[in-house]
């Protein structure tokens, strides 16, 4: 086979910290818990020092603890609906970790083009490619008792199209190759304890191999806004233009289930649709009403939940 470009396998590479990016993570509402935990995770991950200083701060005599964590395989799976939130979060999330420990994290978007073209050999070529080059970037950053220089991120979205069963009987050879390649690109990545994370990104947990699913230290669920969780989220989305509280829970009702709607609104139905719609509608020549704004919400479809 020709000789492979490994940057061409990553796309829109981020160095973190970054501003854009802290403010795409500062705009993502209503998933402040899932944001600390992710957070957290990627942090022990890539820099294992801050857990062995815990460890010995407030509980010097308990050594096992730091393996308990360190030990994982340095995989996270984020699944959930479409528009939940996740592949914003994950491609954000390295600044908050930057920020926390003065590293400089770098973020990997593995393209899907990793799969190649379906030759003999090639999407095995391609992922294998990609986890070494990963995995060497970040044994560069290496550093001793566990304090790494940087780290990195690898962000693998849509998992399910480059790690989906192998269990399903009718399964191309090239694409059971493939997933072997992926395994063993996390084992790799593991063993060598270089400051690097894995986060996939998918909307079907069941389609990943079963392999893959028991190698992730940590499965976060995302799922659409609960009342509360839309209440704080069109609170803070439409803070100082002067609806009332009973506006408010209003909007909450309407863009929830029932009452002829089948599902809530995502998140990104919140942030990227009603919102806009409503400040769009009183634009430019008068104030946003409540009124006019729980019609529109009313009006407004929600986006289908995902059947793959």
């Amino acid at each position: 086979m020709q000789e492979i470009n490994v940057h061409g396998l990553f796309e829109n590479t981020t160095q973190f910290p970054d501003v854009d990016a802290k403010q795409r993570l500062a705009a993502l509402i209503g998933i402040e818990a899932k944001k600390t935990r992710l957070s957290k995770m990627l942090a022990l991950l890539i820099d294992e020092s801050s857990l062995i200083r815990w460890q010995e701060k407030f509980h010097p005599d308990a050594f096992m603890l730091n393996r308990m964590v360190t030990n994982r395989p340095p995989l996270v799976i984020l699944e959930g609906d479409v528009g939940s939130g996740k592949t914003a979060l994950a491609e954000s999330i390295g600044d908050a970790v930057a920020r926390m420990y003065d590293l400089e994290i770098t973020l990997l978007p593995l393209s899907l083009s990793s799969r190649g073209q379906g030759r003999v050999g090639e999407m095995t070529q391609l992922l294998s490619a990609a986890f070494e080059y990963t995995c060497k970037q970040g044994e560069l950053l290496k550093g001793n008792g566990g304090q790494a220089s940087g780290g990195i991120i690898l962000l693998i979205d849509e998992a399910d199209a480059l790690a989906q069963s192998r269990e399903h009987s009718q399964m191309h050879h090239e694409d059971r190759a493939g997933v072997n390649a992926f395994i063993r690109g996390i084992d790799r990545i593991a063993n060598a304890r270089a400051p690097v994370a894995v986060i996939m990104c998918t909307n079907r947990l069941n389609a990943l191999d079963p392999a893959v699913r028991r190698r992730a230290a940590e499965i976060i669920r995302f799922g659409r806004p609960d009342e509360a969780e839309r209440r704080e989220a069109l609170a803070r989305l439409l803070h100082g233009v002067g609806l009332t509280e009973a506006e408010i829970g209003q909007l909450v009702t309407v863009t929830g289930p029932g009452a002829g709607r089948e599902n809530g609104l995502t998140y990104s139905d919140l942030t990227q649709r009603l919102v806009p719609s409503i400040i769009m509608d009183a634009f430019p020549s008068k104030a946003i009403s409540g009124a006019r704004a729980i019609k529109i919400a009313q009006s407004l479809p929600e986006t289908p939940p995902f059947e793959g």
